[in-house]
């Protein structure tokens, strides 16, 4: 896993010392001696990560981070600042800055690069959401509304089972966070597996369990996936190893014991800020996709995505040979309603006859708007004769009540042609079975409209008549 790093150090010797290390881990290492130059390199390299040291004379570390975390378009750059300082108000005010994490002078080489590995693929996962929230902007399909990282009230779960240590974490953190304790691996994974949590906060020494084993279930649940850990480890060799081995994990940050409460709090709000925006872009992503397959007016799916699916289908249904029917759907006349009632009345009309279509199928039955008044249904697992059943009940629901347009206070009368069709096998491909549908539905609209036929091997077969 490479990555392009930024060291920024007003100390040559601290520079080539870094420089030299993680070249040799094969990183591709860029440097700066002040922070003015730092910044103007971050604008024009956009690095992996930035390794920064926090005194510099003219623009200390605090004041650039505080710069990269500023910007929109650096702001998911993971920043570790490189200090000399152990005063926890120095960490604590470096936190408040945007710092991801800190590394103290001289840097111990096992923590420098886990914690790089660590950001790395923090990183990569951050620039996979942004490249897709860019796409689906340049689509005119993301949410463009400003982002609000309010996370008061947030949820954070507390795994600790030592009494003393659990209260003085619930009394840092219950003011502004809906805080809740957990004293067993079964309890948390329960917790997680709610859906209801935006943080966890592990303690490595539980007494009744592995904390690094719970940090790998809660990293292999699809539920806690996401949700970022936060590790208390205390000041020992073995445990500063399973730090260690916690982020490679995939844990997010962590606190060395004794514990702040203004540090805990000060990571607790850079994860939760953090997850607050990693969610945005998610959502922003699955609306888009949303947005993407679906017809706006219906939400029933669109041709680009009933095409996907109906391949997918018939290669399942091949292999378990087990037929799919597909009926294809066109609502009669449908030009004259639009022509005399307006279009807001024709939309109308469209809305309430997808309702009934959703009334006549079943739940695994898939719908999709193709054309204006043109509608496909896919049947998996359904022979013909099924098919040619459901399409007549459909056929009937439709032209057995008056459509409403109640802006109009009007009742129309509304009836729809439709073609059946069934997938013949391996051989056959999603273009044929959907071209004989359409051969079928253009049968029933020449043969008077308002029924229903199939396509039958030996040609089209009306099989139910006019109502």
């Amino acid at each position: 896993m490479t990555a392009r790093i930024l060291v920024v150090d007003d100390v040559l010797p601290n520079v080539k010392l870094l420089e030299a290390k993680l070249s040799r881990e094969y990183y591709d290492v860029l440097t700066a001696m002040n922070g003015p130059d730092a910044l103007e390199i971050i604008e024009r390299e956009v690095p992996d990560i930035v390794l920064l040291d926090v005194m510099m004379p003219g623009m200390d570390g605090f004041e650039v981070c505080a710069k990269i975390k500023a910007n929109p378009n650096l702001m998911h750059i993971p920043v570790v600042m490189v200090t000399a300082l152990s005063d926890t108000s120095d960490r604590v005010r470096g936190l408040e800055a945007g710092a991801d994490d800190f590394l103290t002078k001289p840097v111990n080489d096992i923590a420098l690069f886990a914690r790089v590995r660590s950001l790395i693929r923090l990183k990569i996962m951050m620039d996979e959401l942004r490249l897709r929230e860019a796409t689906s902007n340049n689509f005119g399909v993301a949410n463009t509304e400003p982002l609000e990282l309010d996370i008061s009230g947030s949820r954070v779960l507390v795994v600790e089972d030592r009494e003393i240590y659990a209260r003085n974490i619930n009394q840092a953190l219950a003011s502004q966070y809906v805080v809740s304790m957990a004293g067993t691996a079964d309890a948390a994974m329960a917790a997680a597996q709610a859906g209801n949590v935006d943080l966890i906060i592990v303690s490595l020494s539980l007494q009744g369990t592995d904390g690094l084993r719970l940090c790998s279930h809660l990293r292999s649940m699809e539920e806690s996936r996401q949700i970022p850990i936060l590790i208390l480890v205390d000041d020992t060799p073995d445990q500063m190893e399973r730090l260690v081995r916690g982020l490679d994990l995939g844990v997010n940050d962590y606190l060395i014991r004794p514990v702040d409460q203004n540090e805990l709090m000060a990571r607790s709000q850079t994860q939760l800020r953090r997850k607050k925006y990693e969610d945005h872009l998610r959502d922003n992503y699955h609306m888009s996709m949303t947005l993407a397959v679906t017809d706006p007016l219906t939400g029933l799916y669109n041709r680009r995505y009933l095409e996907s699916h109906l391949e997918n289908l018939m290669l399942r249904a091949a292999q378990d040979n087990k037929p799919i029917s597909l009926l294809a759907l066109d609502i009669d006349h449908f030009k004259l309603v639009n022509d005399t009632h307006g279009h807001a009345a024709g939309d109308e009309v469209l809305k309430e006859f997808v309702a009934r279509i959703k009334r006549c199928v079943r739940a695994i039955d898939l719908a999709a708007r193709i054309g204006g008044e043109e509608f496909v249904v896919i049947m998996p697992d359904t022979p013909r004769e099924t098919g040619m059943t459901v399409a007549e009940r459909l056929r009937h629901s439709v032209a057995e009540a008056l459509f409403a347009i109640p802006s109009l206070d009007l009742e129309i009368p509304i009836t729809v042609s439709i073609g059946v069709s069934m997938s013949q096998g391996a051989s056959d491909s999603p273009a044929a079975v959907l071209q004989r549908g359409d051969e079928a539905l253009y049968v029933a609209k020449n043969a008077g409209r308002n029924m229903v036929v199939s396509d039958e091997q030996d040609g089209p077969k009306a099989t139910a008549q006019v109502s």
